[in-house]
Formats: C-alpha cells, sequence, structure tokens
C-alpha cells in the first residue's frame, strides 16, 4: 500500500471515530481543510462516498461504516505498535494537555510542577483550569482530573487522592459581629458565600450529615461566586462564611485567619481522580505523569491511599 493510501485511511478513520472533521484535524495536527481534501481523495479513488456531511454534523455511510469496521482494528494495532516503540524513549516527551478544576490545580498539581519539570524536562505540560465539566475528549485533552463523583464510567480512572472532608469556616472578624452558628439549621441566621457553576448556573448546596443521615441545606447571603480560590478570600475578608474543601483552609485555621465550624456535621467527597480514555497504549508523557504522582501518592505527599 502507498504511503498515501495509508494516509487517507488514517484520516477516514479519524473523522468517522471524531464525527467532526474540526476535533479529528486536532487529533491529526492538520488543517480541517486539508483533511477534508485528503478524505475528497479518498472518495474519489474508491468511487463511493465514505461519509454523509452537512453544516452540523459528521457522519459515515453505510459503505464507510463497512470501510471503517475492516481497518479500524488494524490502525488501531499499528498505533498500539508505534506507541510501544515510542515508550523505549529514555525520555517521554511531547505535549500533554490535562484539564482540572481550580482546587485539584492547587491541591495535587501546584506544588508538584517544579519536581515533575525537573524529572521530565521534555514534556511540554499543559494545564487548563476549569471548573465546568469538560468533554475532554472533545475538547482534545490527553486527560482530566475530577472528583470521583463527577467521573464517566467508560473513562480509566486513576485515584490521585483519599477522600477529602468539607469545612465550614469564617473570619474571626465575621466573628466579632455574630455569634457561630451551632448546628446547619443555625446558617439560616448567617451571610453565607454561595458557589455556582458557570456552565449551568446552578448554586451548591451544602452538604452535611447528622443523626438521621445525610442532608443538604441551601444557603443565602451577599455573594454567589464560581471560583474557590475566590470563595476563600471572600471568607478571609469577612464577607460570610464559606463551604470549602478541608486541606484549602487547613493553614488558614492553624494561623487564626479562619474559624472551622459545624466539624462534626461535616460530609467528604471522594477525592481527585486522574482519568483518560481507554486506550491500548497509553502515551508516554501521560503514562510518566501517572506514574510520576502515583509515586508521589505512595510517598505520601498526596495523601494515604
Amino acid at each position: 500500500m502507498r504511503g498515501a493510501a495509508f494516509s487517507e485511511l488514517v484520516s477516514f478513520t479519524a473523522v468517522a471515530r471524531e464525527c467532526s472533521f474540526r476535533r479529528a484535524a486536532v487529533r491529526l495536527g492538520v488543517s480541517p481543510s486539508a483533511l477534508s481534501h485528503t478524505i475528497r481523495q479518498l472518495e474519489e479513488r474508491l468511487g463511493v462516498r465514505l461519509l454523509n456531511r452537512t453544516t452540523r454534523s459528521v457522519a459515515p455511510t453505510e459503505a464507510g461504516l463497512a470501510l471503517l469496521a475492516r481497518i479500524e482494528p488494524a490502525i488501531a494495532e499499528l498505533e498500539g505498535a508505534v506507541s510501544v516503540v515510542g515508550a523505549f524513549q529514555s525520555r517521554p516527551s511531547g505535549r500533554l494537555r490535562i484539564n482540572l478544576p481550580r482546587l485539584a490545580a492547587e491541591l495535587v498539581l501546584a506544588p508538584l510542577l517544579a519536581d515533575f519539570a525537573e524529572a521530565y524536562p521534555e514534556i511540554r505540560l499543559e494545564l487548563i483550569v476549569d471548573d465546568a465539566l469538560t468533554d475532554v475528549v472533545a475538547e482534545s485533552f490527553d486527560a482530566g482530573i475530577r472528583q470521583g463523583e463527577r467521573l464517566h464510567q467508560d473513562m480509566v480512572a486513576v485515584r490521585l487522592t483519599p477522600s477529602i472532608k468539607m469545612a465550614v469556616v469564617g473570619s474571626p472578624a465575621y466573628f466579632a459581629r455574630r455569634s457561630p452558628p451551632v448546628t446547619p439549621a443555625d446558617l439560616g441566621r448567617h451571610a453565607c458565600i454561595n458557589y455556582c457553576w458557570t456552565a449551568t448556573g446552578a448554586v451548591f448546596r451544602w452538604p452535611f450529615e447528622g443523626p438521621d443521615g445525610p442532608f443538604e441545606i441551601a444557603v443565602e447571603g451577599p455573594l454567589t461566586l464560581n471560583d474557590t480560590g475566590l470563595l476563600r478570600d471572600a471568607a478571609l475578608r469577612g464577607v460570610g462564611l464559606a463551604y470549602l474543601p478541608e486541606p484549602s483552609t487547613a493553614r488558614d485555621v492553624e494561623e487564626g485567619r479562619l474559624v472551622r465550624l459545624l466539624e462534626s456535621w461535616s460530609r467528604s467527597f471522594s477525592g481527585f481522580f486522574l482519568y483518560h480514555p481507554g486506550r491500548r497504549q497509553t502515551p508516554p508523557p501521560l503514562r510518566a505523569l501517572i506514574d510520576f504522582l502515583l509515586a508521589r501518592r505512595g510517598d505520601g505527599v498526596l495523601g494515604p491511599d
């Protein structure tokens, strides 16, 4: 088979997988127009239409599905073989794109960035901080980091942290004006700083655990934010009470800048996981990051299992 013919089949497989010329072009590192030209050449050479195109979608025809069923396993085997050979490189290299929320960036990766860059100087790590539920496949990320409760079931997931307990906190300046709440029911008499999700505008309800089991409370206050860093800053400035992960407030509590409340009522979430699409061969840069994080977790840097 000519090299050009093989390239045409790889291009067709990418478009059929992604159902999008744009996403397939990003994956292949070419322009959408060049990719479209390659597909037209393949269709002309075979004398049959392989893809139905509209302004909104791309989908394989019956002939395209038949071709895809025959060539996709072979191409996957070849890609896997190339990945295996690439893994023999003494130092993994290339771009590695990770999508993660701000809290995971602060708690999990930020403390380790210098060590990772020193260990793997030829990996170009791109961290895109985003609290929305981004589709890492559609947006061409190699992997994402999310809470366990928010993972898609079809992803391969690697635990990075143990479960993380939440904390209600407020500043001494705030409590100079108001008495601390004794139970979650008292929060209705306090100014609480709300968190909302950018994509939906939904406001986070504060979860607690009581004698009768778990429950949630919708709180009210003067400020709603979509950034946990700003949430903490507002609490430090005495705007109101905040509901934040314990690790992000521990130093402030220890040094007296924040006061922790309702500790016996606090609940935990499952912690952070790195997740990525299932593949026969994980790309070497991603494999390097996973192994690095697991090693640091084993050292206790990311907390116990």
